[in-house]
Order: structure tokens, then C-alpha cells, then sequence
């Protein structure tokens, strides 16, 4: 039998209705696993203290393209592959829509489906000269300003070459799997999520001249401030606060040695996708 994960996001599932609705639907038909603060809900389920990654071959995370941010670098590291439960708006990544939740299960149990790998990226932090934070991130790593009038002043290199200087509210620097989300809105151009590079988008720049700019994934970006920005900035990296940085600071991006695997239920194409959730 499969061991099968459930992650609800519990601000989108409230009373945990559509977990409910898979565990009733998989029990008996999978080794069901949820973690151990779930436990006062008295599902039918093994509710463990051990890491829920290690355990399943597949986790479901009902939510939205958030709530797979959270869980994507735990399960990346596992190499376990997430199927997406829709319950947010858009959800480029959550592959089922919640009136197709029982057709999905079925096809989840009978191997009916097939695995995209996601590149990731590695964002480390530095303070001083000293690695302060390590993350693999799935969408994007943004930095921006902290104090609401002060402009970011951000030098951007590939190796260690000079991409551009930009003056703007902040940068963002993406995966292909990230071009649909902050750095779209930001400008930024769509990219097939199956291909491998870097997308790095100014936010709001105040630069007659600045582009998003499409980067080779197996260079390093680096990111720190030009000299006469005597300011903190927020690091974000897949839209969780890590760090404040300031001149003298820097972040590094390469490739990491890790994927997000996403389960794919249907054979709509990205493209078809993102035409019937942007239109």
C-alpha cells in the first residue's frame, strides 16, 4: 500500500472538510500519515512524531501554490513528490481542483499520472563575511526595501561579472516554476517551468533602462548594494522573511542540487493552464 501524506493548510481548510473527504476516500486503500498537531481532529489516520517526510511516497497538500512553498524544500530533500489540492485562487501548482478530489485519489492509487521535476535554487545569506542562512527555494528569492521611502540600490552579478546597478523597490530573482508568480506581476516574462535558469526582475525601478533579464542557471547570481545605500533591506526567500541585509551583506544564488517533484494528474499544458488561470 502507499504511504500517503495529508498537509492541510488549516486558513484554507477550515474544519479540515476536505481532508476529511480524502482520508474517507483513501482509507483502506493507503497507509494514511498526518502530523502528530493534527491529532485532536480523530481522523482515521497514523498521526506521527517522526519527520512525515521520510515516511510517505506521496504528500498531498491541501492549500495553495503557498502551502506547497512551505513544504517544497521538505520534500525535495526527500525526494517525495507533492500532488497539489487546490483551495486558494490561482494554483499554478496545485494540480486538483476540489470538485475533481475523488476522480484525482483514484487515479493517485493506480500510478495514473506522471512526475514533473522542478529546478530549485540555493540561496545563502551572508552578514559580514559569515554564512548566516542556507535555503532551497522553489519560486523566487526577492529582495526589497525595508524602510517604505528609501529606494534599493542593488548591484547584480553572473559569476562575477556586472549585470546591471538598479535603483528600484526591490529585485527578484526567480526559477522558471517562479516566473508565473511576484515576478510576472513585477514584468517579468513567462517561462516554461521545465527549463533551468534564472529570471531576475526589478520591482518598480526608477531606470529608464531596466529590464528583467533571463540568467544561465549554472552561473552565480549575486546580489549586495552599491555603496551609497546606507539602508536594510528584507531577504525573502519563496515569500518567507529570512534576514534583513545591508551594504556590505550579500546573497548568492546557484542552482541547488535539488527538485521539487509535483505529481500531474491532467494532460492540460502549462500553457493551457496559464491561458484558463489568468484569463
Amino acid at each position: 500500500m502507499k504511504k500517503i501524506a495529508v498537509m492541510p493548510n488549516i486558513q484554507k481548510d477550515i474544519g479540515l472538510v476536505y481532508a476529511k473527504k480524502i482520508v474517507d476516500f483513501l482509507s483502506g486503500k493507503a497507509e494514511l500519515y498526518m502530523e502528530k498537531r493534527y491529532q485532536s481532529s480523530n481522523l482515521p489516520v497514523i498521526f506521527s512524531e517522526q519527520n512525515i517526510f521520510d515516511i510517505a511516497d506521496v504528500v498531498i497538500v491541501l492549500g495553495g501554490d503557498g502551502t506547497i512553498l512551505k513544504v517544497a524544500e521538505s520534500c525535495a530533500k526527500c525526494g517525495v513528490p507533492i500532488l497539489g489540492v487546490n483551495l486558494g485562487t490561482i494554483g499554478f501548482m496545485s494540480e486538483v481542483e476540489i470538485e475533481h478530489i475523488e476522480n484525482a485519489m483514484e487515479r493517485l492509487l493506480s500510478d495514473d499520472y506522471i512526475i514533473q521535476s522542478r529546478m530549485m535554487m540555493q540561496v545563502e545569506i551572508y552578514k559580514n563575511n559569515f554564512l548566516q542562512g542556507k535555503y532551497h527555494a522553489l519560486n523566487d528569492v526577492v529582495i526589497s526595501k525595508y524602510i517604505e521611502s528609501k529606494l534599493t540600490h542593488i548591484k547584480l552579478y553572473s559569476d562575477d561579472e556586472l549585470v546591471n546597478t538598479y535603483k528600484a523597490d526591490g529585485m527578484i530573482i526567480a526559477t522558471p516554476t517562479g516566473s508565473t508568480a511576484y515576478s510576472l506581476a513585477a514584468g517579468g516574462p513567462v517561462v516554461d517551468p521545465l527549463m533551468e535558469l534564472f529570471i531576475a526582475t526589478p520591482v518598480c525601478p526608477h531606470m529608464l533602462t531596466a529590464r528583467a533579464a533571463i540568467m544561465s542557471a549554472e552561473k552565480t547570481i549575486t546580489l549586495h548594494f552599491h555603496e551609497n545605500y546606507l539602508y536594510e533591506a528584507a531577504v525573502c526567500v519563496d515569500g518567507e522573511v529570512q534576514a534583513h541585509i545591508k551594504y556590505g551583506d550579500k546573497v548568492v544564488i546557484t542552482k541547488s542540487n535539488y527538485a521539487t517533484k509535483l505529481i500531474k494528474i491532467h494532460n492540460r499544458s502549462f500553457y493551457d493552464t496559464l491561458i484558463m488561470k489568468l484569463s
